[in-house]
């Protein structure tokens, strides 16, 4: 496999199709990988699950540490804390920053120190980001999201874009919390979407975003801009106990009007 180092901390890849396993081994060796028009095969396991069961007991009832901070929790916890970049890449299988493992009773979960971009690349089976934290700028403008998708309980703490994107299946950001303006424009959820929950602290467009099926946004808030134009939600829009810069979401309509 043909490969360029361009620092001596970091990986870099040309076209061609690159193995998830040597991908997580150069993470796991502080090495920043960055990917353009490259095909991923397996499973990408940001949580670095089978590394950390080794470390655990083997039991349901017994409770370990947090793998980077050592508070007692079923919650494993990895920090991937070099900067990924993913760009026009497909992935052919899962990209996991979250498993709940049911033969261990644990739950491992991954957060991002460092820059994490997935820009114009396809999810052919699952991306499960789940209680991921991202600390640095992200990005997953352009990408096609082929399978089952979730942001539940994700931060984005800087810049972070959905724009562009498309969710074939459910998509949910339930409990998402986003610190900076984040954009959905020209989005397509083809499913369900969901942002029950959900915080935009810095404001979210939805300009031109297509919701093919139904919309929820109950309990959802927002501070800052709030762009709707052009909006288009085939079915219903959960909206109760929704609030826009303090106000409900039809009032907040009725005084756009």
């Amino acid at each position: 496999m043909l490969f360029i180092f361009t620092l001596t901390t970091s990986i870099s890849f040309a076209q061609k199709t690159v193995s998830a396993s040597y991908i997580m081994k150069n993470i796991k060796a502080g090495k920043t990988v960055i990917l353009k028009d490259a095909i991923i095969e397996g499973i990408l396991d940001f949580t670095y699950m089978d590394d950390a069961l080794d470390k655990l007991p083997r039991t349901k009832k017994n409770s370990w540490f947090n793998w980077n901070s050592g508070n007692s929790t079923n919650q494993i916890e990895k920090s991937i804390d070099v900067k990924i970049s993913f760009i026009n890449c497909i992935f052919k299988e899962d990209v996991l920053a979250y498993i709940p493992d049911e033969d261990s009773g644990y739950t491992f979960t991954a957060s991002f120190e460092n820059e994490a971009i997935f820009k114009n690349c396809t999810f052919e089976r699952k991306a499960m980001f789940k209680y991921s934290r991202f600390e640095r700028d992200s990005d997953f403008s352009g990408s096609s999201f082929n399978d089952d998708s979730t942001f539940k309980y994700a931060k984005f703490d800087k810049n972070i874009s959905f724009s562009n994107t498309k969710f074939n299946e459910v998509a949910t950001f339930k409990y998402a919390k986003f610190s900076k303006n984040v954009s959905f424009s020209e989005s397509i959820f083809e499913d369900t979407a969901t942002f029950k929950y959900t915080k935009f602290n810095g404001g979210v467009s939805f300009k031109n975003t297509n919701f093919e099926e139904d919309l929820n946004i109950k309990y959802m808030k927002v501070s800052g801009d709030f762009n709707i134009s052009n909006m288009n939600v085939a079915y219903d829009i959960d909206s109760k106990y929704t609030k826009i810069n303090g106000k409900s979401f039809d009032k907040y309509l009725i005084d756009k009007k």
